[in-house]
């Protein structure tokens, strides 16, 4: 095991999780961490040459479709289920001052 996890880094970590760690459980937490970092570093010896980088392991492509305006200006009636009207908008009560 190269990476050690000291006792600083487990209270910070538990500071910035908002864990309130016993004796016990921050000794399993260095352990665990400690293997952690042990994983990605035997990752990072890898030979990644010619690999090429990916955001994502499946291919991600645009699914919007195009804003088009399909039902067009309908705002006559629309209008007639408003209360008043004034320059094309609705006109309703105040409701404060």
């Amino acid at each position: 095991m190269a990476n050690v996890i000291s006792d600083e880094t487990i209270d910070y970590v538990g500071i910035l999780a908002k864990l309130d760690l016993n004796v016990e459980e921050k000794e399993q937490a260095k352990k665990d961490l400690a293997e952690m970092l042990d994983y990605i570093d035997e990752l990072g010896e890898l030979d990644t040459t010619g690999v090429e980088p990916m955001s994502h392991v499946f291919p991600v492509h645009n699914v919007f479709r195009e804003d088009v305006v399909v039902n067009g200006d309908d705002s006559e009636n629309i209008l007639k289920n408003a209360p008043g009207e004034k320059d094309n908008m609705f006109l309703v009560p105040k409701t404060f001052d």
